[in-house]
């Protein structure tokens, strides 16, 4: 299962883009709201998350997403269930996607260590280990990071192309005319 978690001020279109494209190439996500189901984004929407934390409890996840934003980011790092799926996921070697501000929350786990990382300008200390690119969005092993909301639509394509190729990536470019 893919899981993306959502904390009080995530940044909207670095969650809600993603979902969208993740969805329309027919993959199921879960959303997992930190601190209840109603979660309000850093710039006031707020979005039903499909899950509480508290509902949680998948020991095998494939991927998991952390959308960016602040106070989003923070929260994210804060989190008792991030921290737990994160050494799961990273055990399993499941896919760890992070934008904008969220890759400080892989940073501060030793997750980028030895691993080519891109965030949001400025919070390139958080990434502990990580080799900064000036990519967009980079794709080292099993982490995926990006640098901010004006990629989010680089960064969902890139999870779909992780997940289901390349062919069905750039199908779904096509018809949302990415290019």
């Amino acid at each position: 299962m893919i899981y993306m978690f959502l904390a009080n001020g995530f940044e909207e279109i670095e969650a809600l883009c993603p979902l969208d494209l993740l969805r329309r190439a027919g993959l199921e996500v879960t959303t997992v709201g930190i601190g209840g189901d109603m979660i309000r984004g850093a710039h006031g929407i707020t979005v039903q998350a499909d899950i509480p934390e508290g509902m949680f409890a998948d020991a095998a996840p494939e991927m998991v997403i952390l959308p960016g934003g602040m106070p989003g980011s923070k929260n994210l790092d804060e989190s008792r269930t991030v921290d737990t799926v994160l050494k799961v996921a990273a055990r399993r070697g499941a896919y760890i996607a992070a934008i904008c501000a969220a890759p400080m929350v892989l940073g501060h786990r030793g997750l980028l260590q030895g691993k080519e990382a891109i965030c949001y300008p400025g919070f390139e200390k958080e990434l502990t280990g990580a080799e900064i690119s000036d990519k967009r969005v980079v794709h080292d092993g099993n982490i995926i990071t990006a640098a901010g909301m004006g990629v989010a639509l680089e960064f969902g394509l890139k999870l779909v192309e992780v997940l289901k190729g390349k062919e069905v990536a750039d199908d779904l470019r096509r018809a949302v005319i990415a290019d």
